[in-house]
């Protein structure tokens, strides 16, 4: 995907999110996330929001505590989340191509890694809002899920933080149904070590999870049930994902 879909990817979510947290009241529960009340979800975003803005906006080259100041007042929550948001969208439209900052993740550049990253980030968490407020989550484009299933695979969990390990190793294939295999086939290999994954490689694997790219990627989120997915092959591979790779 192109940076320009991402930003504006992160323009309709954050709407969105803050609509649904609205509609929620910020007392509201947020399922994916037991410990949180909505109040908690809006904080929390539009934190990240102001964290990366100012890697962007600014040029920092080095790591800093995801931390920002934050309303005293519930009334203005709200209100403080959409200006950070808006903020961050018009940060990322006016940066440089070649923008330098520092970044976590592998990218082909720093102003593609925070609009990616800020896109799903701001996708799952607008998720959360929607579900807190009793609604089913607006839909996911299909390539958009196809990328995000690749930055947890490819990304996070290729770092040393991931918990995905198992002295035993063992393949697993993640295959979205509704995208050529190119697009939409990845074989995560399990072991001690942290995650190496191809991609739309035949090899047989040990374990298959297979659907829709949306469901896919909102099951591997850790938002949505594992119902909808076709799980062939030794089960206890998706079962050790499930208790160690989900991000709540």
């Amino acid at each position: 995907m192109e940076t320009a879909e991402f930003i504006e990817t992160i323009r309709r979510d954050g709407t969105l999110l803050a609509d649904a947290a609205e509609r929620a009241g910020l007392e509201g529960a947020v399922p994916p996330c037991p410990d949180w009340r909505v109040r908690d979800l809006v904080l929390h975003q539009g934190i990240v929001h102001r964290w990366a803005t100012r890697f962007v906006a600014e040029g920092r080259m080095r790591p800093e505590p995801i931390a920002a100041g934050t309303p005293a007042d519930d009334a203005e929550l709200l209100g403080w989340f959409r200006d950070g948001h808006e903020r961050l969208v018009s940060a990322l439209e006016s940066a440089p191509p070649d923008l330098e900052c520092w970044h976590f993740l592998r990218a082909d550049s720093p102003l593609g890694f925070w609009a990616r990253r800020q896109a799903h980030e701001t996708a799952v968490h607008r998720v959360d809002a929607e579900i807190a407020a009793g609604r089913a989550p607006t839909a996911v484009d299909p390539v958009f899920a196809a990328d995000g299933i690749d930055e947890l695979l490819t990304g996070f969990h290729a770092r040393s933080k991931s918990r995905v390990r198992n002295e035993a190793p063992g393949t697993l294939r993640v295959r979205a149904v509704d995208l050529p295999a190119e697009r939409g086939d990845w074989l995560a290999h399990v072991s001690a070590d942290p995650l190496v994954v191809e991609h739309a490689v035949e090899d047989d694997a040990d374990c298959t999870v297979s659907g829709t790219a949306a469901d896919l990627y909102l099951a591997l989120w850790n938002r949505a049930p594992y119902e909808k997915l076709e799980v062939t092959g030794d089960s206890s591979l998706l079962e050790l994902w499930r208790r160690t790779g989900a991000i709540t």
